[in-house]
Parts: C-alpha cells; structure tokens; sequence
C-alpha cells in the first residue's frame, strides 16, 4: 500500500497534485530547486485548502502538514510513487528521471505529468520502464475530478492497477489511454487552443468574443483562450511544439502570436497577463 507520495516541481500543478495527495490523507514530499519556490507553495497550498474548507474539505492545517517541502530530492527515497511536474522541456525531465531512478526504491513507481511527450520515451531513461506510467492531472489538479492516466509500451497492468487504485483513494476517476504524443485531451484540445490564438492574430474576432463563443454555444465552463492562460502559454507553446515535431503535420504548428506572447513573457494566469488579464496571480507562482 503506498502511503508516501513525492512530487517533483513545485509550481502550480506541483502545488495543485501535492494539495490533492495531502487532502486524501497521504504524506507527501514535494521538492523543487529553491527555498523561495517551496515557500509561494506552502503559501498557496494553505490558502487553496482553506477555500476548500468551505466545500466540506480537510482542515488547511492538516493538509499542510501532511506536506515536507523540501529541496533535496534524496528525501525521495521512501516515497512509493512520485509525480514529476517539472517544465515541458525532454531534455529537462531526462535528466531528472536519470536522477530519481538512482535515488528512488526499486518498487517505486514513477507517475509523468505532462502535456504532450510521449511517456515512453521518457521511461527510456529509467531502468524500470514497466513502472512508469503516465498521470497526466488538469490544472487545478486538486479540483478537477478525473486524471488521464498513460499506458507505455512497457507499463506493466501491476503498475496501472496501482496507480489507478491510489488515485481513486483520493477521489480521483482516470480514464486510462494508450501512449501517443498529447495522449487524448491534449492532442484535441491544443489544436483548438491554437486555432483560437490564429483567429485572434487574424482579427477574426476579439479574445472576450472568441472565448464568449465557446461558453455560450457550446456550453463550456471556459473558453479556448481562457483555457490557455490557465494552462501557461509557455506550456501550451511546449506542448504544440512537442505535437509538431512528433507528428511532422503543420496542423500543429504554433501561431506566431503565442510564440511573441511567450517572448514577450506574456504567460497567462502566472504572469498575470495572457490574453486576459488577471489581478489575482500570487507573486512568485511557476508552472
């Protein structure tokens, strides 16, 4: 039974997957590379859990202290399963899985959080290819119901079998999927996401307008641009890019006008300012 949950990354789906985690009642290791990082993440997790307090959620201060943030991934070495959230770049997450397999217990299993690289492609930097697996949680990973979990070609059912049943232990449904660049949410979703960023770049319509669209015809709770704040447009870009170089078929190719938004350090939610603007981003945030 896995009681010890490590999370590598401390930005916001780090902080949003150690939430979820902590509040099911499991002790959690979140690590990141700076003090200053795991000090915004303490500060949000504590704040999250006392809005979720009001929807029948654990107490801030228990969640809180089920969490060790710390910058040393050695205290990793007990975990039984660890997400990884660092940035969406391979050559990154290469090397920190060449880390955690040195450092991890044989038996533990190691869960890809990411947008679009191909999960077996990463587990090739392990020598415990049959226990990776893909758990791909939606921004804010502590409130959305469901995480799409990613079968590669060496994932073994012992490891889907038991990364499935510690995500329902905390009140998670998954939905388990095949390996394939984007898996399925992404590889539908960015190519809507970046049709919409063409459309604004192209003055088709506005961004409210473009996103007004989405809600009120097809029901949505957010609209494509929306949901690209919310994702990172440095993520969202990543990801797009990821797709393009997998797939070589142009429909992937990012818009122009999210590359200068990315330049231009135009982020979205964590920076404050994407195709919206917002006044409610904690200072310090990464994704």
């Amino acid at each position: 039974m896995i009681t010890h949950v490590g999370v590598v990354g401390a930005g916001t789906m780090g902080v949003g997957v150690s939430q979820a985690f902590a509040a099911g009642g499991l002790r959690v290791t979140l690590v990141d590379v700076a003090e200053s990082i795991l000090d915004n993440a303490r500060a949000r997790i504590g704040l999250d859990a006392r809005m979720a307090t009001m929807f029948g959620g654990p107490a801030p201060d228990e969640v809180v202290d089920r969490i060790a943030f710390t910058t040393d991934l050695a205290a990793l070495s007990t975990a039984g399963f660890v997400v990884e959230n660092v940035t969406e770049n391979p050559a990154v997450k290469a090397g920190v899985y060449r880390d955690l397999d040195a450092l991890c217990k044989p038996a533990c299993l190691f869960g890809v959080n990411t947008s679009a690289i191909p999960i077996t492609r990463i587990a090739g930097h392990t020598n415990r290819p049959d226990r990776v697996i893909g758990t791909h949680f939606m921004n804010p990973a502590q409130l959305k119901p469901m995480v799409e979990v990613i079968r590669a070609f060496h994932t073994s059912k012992e490891t889907v079998d038991a990364t499935v049943g510690l995500l329902a232990a905390i009140g998670k449904e998954t939905a388990v999927v095949n390996d394939s660049p984007g898996f399925v949410t992404n590889r539908v979703a960015m190519l809507t996401v970046n049709e919409a960023i063409c459309l604004l770049e192209e003055g088709v319509a506005p961004a409210a307008e473009i996103d007004r669209l989405f809600v009120r015809c097809f029901n949505h709770r957010m609209g494509p641009l929306a949901t690209a704040d919310l994702i990172g447009l440095d993520t969202v870009l990543y990801s797009l890019d990821v797709l393009l170089d997998n797939f070589n078929d142009p429909k992937f190719r990012p818009a122009q006008l999210l590359r200068r938004y990315v330049d231009a350090g135009l982020l979205g939610r964590k920076s404050g300012r994407g195709f919206f603007t917002y006044t409610d981003t904690p200072a310090g945030v990464l994704a």
